[in-house]
């Protein structure tokens, strides 16, 4: 029945064509993207739409011939799909920055060597990198218990002479005439723990209401085929896009993990009071008690992340409701009646020192550097094990993974010691008066001007070798040109524009320089800070002057650049969500975060490749079975990402009937190289092999697009097309009257190779459109295509 369906269809609409346009990092309007003012969305929402034009709006709804207004169509019908509103929005939404320890944690789960799937190495890659996200998320919560348990209510509100510049905090302090309710320590620390705590149910929040809108997009159900799950790669598997399960028990056990964290400081601190000698023996029952439940509880939060990776082959729709629903209260009430606890009435107790927080601080940094070193183990093995990467592509040989997660540790040590340092000078005054954050947090901070020292140099190599990078191109420039010698300033503009978009290949360097540095000062900011029990200040008491000169330096220096850099980075997370051009700057690393579901980290950024992707797969499947057509995706930079994906997800059939049209694509560039297991070469040639046709367009100075390294098929000898000119035109010509800019990444749509490669893809499709509902006539399946055929 369905295939008497299709025939029908095909036979009425055989000659309809579709170009579907997927824009990209930058964001834009439909208006822009069709190339007029009037559009209409066809289908879709505020958030994410597909328009059309106008004129456009019923052209394949009759006979796939003619268009609404009267005449043949000899030409595809361009609709845009609008996805920026996905990851764009308001100035808060910069937020969302805050989060990048998280967001980048979650990348190192996706940037695993390609292997077989489902081995016990791959399972032990995510679980090490999902304990990895679990310790930035105490770490968070702990760095919000030292701000305002540690430093405010225990420190400040416990020296006469801070509470006093602080009139808010006076109601808290012991010297208060009669005193008052609040004035004890216990009651202090309890409720100060609102914040944390208040922080934590925040991150819940957010994560649950993104987890409402993002990861219950369901697929397209049933349009797999046996050998579909098989392929090279999990972006085709049905449960890829569909992580709402695993999200659910993450977000559980990350809220109970923050929730014990704040129920630890507090009743650490109240049970150390209840040991010491005459201490009341019920309160110190209570203190063993309660601290053997945080334990429990601690080791249940370890034992859900542990137990349960992702859930791919299938659309696993089920939730571990009562584990979601009671994991979090457990742990809350836990944290009520630690608060209550705390607050019993202790005579003689008095808030002074720190409170215990070097050993907590400490242990989170001891254990995140033994699990990216166990990290950067395993993916070393899996990096040796694979043979998918034969041409050694992969960043930092296989080891991209274990570097990011150590800078996602780095980021949320550096945020953590920074907000401890600035709230800790913000209160003291004159910085005598309080003993200040643990001392581990100062080493950490005291340590970030040799960091950027190294940067710096690194930046200097760098621009140095694009320097003379350009000086050699300018020869290549005019001889590809033909001017000799040409106009000097506008070759030097050319080959500056190609040096710098090499940099784009240098980052791997960069990210193996920054994290191993990080590592090796992060060990050395924890063996001073264990051995000598004090700052770096401290330490170099009674050194040569010029060590105390450099302690004290790095000391204060190291502070204000972390705050410093703390503006900037909301400063500049605001301008990317206003201003195009900043967007553009670093969009590309936001979205290329955000694209991949939250596997490791539930208070990630959300994904929005979990509402793109169904998205487009349901927008391409419907079209080509109700019409029968010809459809070629046509993407721009993270919407070739996109377009490849939403292939991938459809059936086998449907995908013979697709064309990819790409430019500007970072596919291979970026994606291929750091995330080899899911855009490695193995799995883009399976798409290759799977679609009809693809080709791809790119620029030597664009600093984001590049090849796909593919050989070719029908289409041509190989599916990139060679390098297109940029500018199109070195001078003034009849075509040009005016200079020609340097496009770099942006108007691929303006060379004219962009319509040339899609009537060639429109062509192609034309001659394999299936008659009848099978594969298309002439063309073999993929597993039967030959050598000769690829040629």
């Amino acid at each position: 029945m369905e295939r008497a369906q299709e025939r029908a269809v095909t036979g009425r609409a055989a000659g309809a064509a579709l170009e579907l346009l997927v824009h990209g990092v930058g964001g834009t309007t439909p208006e822009k993207m069709l190339n007029d003012p009037r559009t209409v969305r066809i289908t879709g929402d505020d958030t994410a739409a597909v328009f059309r034009r106008a004129d456009d709006v019923d052209a394949d709804h009759a006979d796939g011939t003619a268009s609404a207004v009267g005449g043949p169509r000899d030409r595809p019908v361009p609709e845009a799909y609008v996805w920026c509103n996905l990851t764009s929005g308001n100035g808060t939404r910069a937020l969302w920055l805050l989060l990048l320890p998280f967001m980048v944690v979650n990348l190192a789960h996706w940037m695993r060597p390609a292997a077989r799937e489902r081995t016990r190495t791959v399972r032990l890659y995510g679980l090490l990198v999902r304990l990895a996200g679990l310790t930035l998320t105490v770490l968070l919560v702990a760095a919000a218990c030292e701000v305002a348990l540690d430093l405010t209510a225990w420190q400040c509100a416990g020296t006469p002479s801070c509470a006093g510049r602080h009139s808010w905090l006076g109601f808290l302090s012991p010297a208060v005439r009669d005193g008052g309710w609040w004035t004890l320590p216990g009651r202090r620390l309890a409720l100060a723990a609102l914040v944390p705590a208040a922080l934590t149910g925040l991150l819940w929040y957010l994560s649950h209401r993104t987890w409402r809108a993002y990861e219950s997009q369901e697929p397209p159900d049933g349009r797999h085929e046996p050998e579909d799950v098989l392929g090279h790669t999990a972006l085709g598997r049905p449960g890829f896009w569909y992580g709402r399960r695993l999200v659910a028990r993450l977000r559980a056990a990350h809220t109970a993990a923050g929730l014990l964290t704040v129920a630890a400081a507090v009743g650490t601190a109240a049970a150390r009071e209840d040991r010491r000698p005459g201490g009341p023996a019920l309160l110190d029952a209570l203190g063993w008690l309660l601290e053997t439940a945080l334990a429990a509880g601690a080791l249940a939060t370890v034992w859900v992340v542990c137990r349960r990776g992702r859930s791919e082959h299938r659309l696993d729709r089920r939730l571990d409701a009562r584990l979601v629903r009671h994991l979090p209260l457990t742990c809350l009430a836990l944290l009520a009646l630690t608060l209550v606890y705390a607050g019993w009435q202790r005579p003689g107790w008095e808030s002074a020192g720190r409170l215990p927080g070097d050993l907590t601080f400490g242990g989170i940094a001891l254990t995140q550097g033994a699990l990216v070193i166990a990290l950067a183990v395993v993916a070393s093995v899996l990096h040796r094990r694979s043979a998918r990467d034969p041409e050694g592509r992969a960043a930092l040989r296989g080891l991209g993974g274990p570097a990011v997660a150590m800078l996602a540790c780095a980021l949320g040590g550096v945020m953590s010691g920074g907000v401890s340092q600035r709230v800790s000078d913000w209160l003291d005054g004159t910085g005598t008066s309080l003993p200040g954050p643990p001392v581990l947090l100062t080493w950490q901070a005291s340590v970030i001007p040799v960091l950027l020292i190294v940067l710096l140099v690194m930046v200097g190599l760098l621009g140095r070798g694009a320097w003379l990078l350009a000086r050699a191109e300018r020869l290549t420039v005019a001889r590809e040109y033909g001017v000799d010698p040409g106009d000097a300033a506008r070759t030097q503009r050319i080959a500056r524009a190609r040096a710098m978009a090499t940099l784009t290949d240098r980052a791997p360097l960069l990210v193996a320089v920054t994290s191993t540095t990080t590592l090796l000062l992060g060990a050395g900011a924890l063996v001073g800070a264990f051995v000598t029990g004090t700052t770096p200040t401290g330490a170099a008491e009674g050194a040569h002057p010029f060590v105390q000169g450099a302690a004290q330096t790095g000391h204060a220096l190291g502070s204000w650049l972390i705050g410093l850099g703390f503006i900037l980075f909301v400063t500049w997370g605001r301008r990317a969500y206003k201003d195009a051009s900043a967007r553009r700057t670093i969009g590309i690393l936001w979205d290329v975060g955000t694209f991949w579901p939250r596997a490791a980290h539930p208070f990630s950024p959300p994904c929005y490749a979990e509402r793109a992707v169904p998205d487009l797969t349901w927008r391409v499947a419907t079209w080509t079975r109700a019409t029968g057509g010809r459809l070629v995706i046509s993407g721009h930079s993270q919407g070739s990402v996109l377009a490849a994906a939403a292939a991938w997800q459809l059936r086998a059939s449907d995908r013979g009937r697709v064309a990819l049209l790409t430019y500007g694509s970072p596919i291979e560039r970026l994606y291929g190289r750091w995330f080899p297991a899911h855009f490695g070469p193995a799995a883009l040639n399976a798409l290759h092999e799977d679609v009809d046709c693809w080709r791809n367009l790119y620029r030597l100075t664009d600093p984001i697009g590049g090849p796909v390294r593919l050989s070719g098929d029908a289409c041509g000898p190989e599916v990139d097309r060679e390098p297109l000119a940029d500018p199109l035109e070195y001078g003034r010509t009849d075509h040009h009257p005016l200079p020609a800019p340097v496009l770099g990444h942006s108007d691929y749509q303006a060379d004219p190779a962009f319509a040339e490669e899609r009537e060639r893809l429109l062509v192609r499709l034309s001659s394999v459109v299936p008659a009848q509902g099978g594969d298309p006539p002439g063309r073999a399946r993929p597993a039967e295509r030959s050598a000769g055929d690829r040629r």
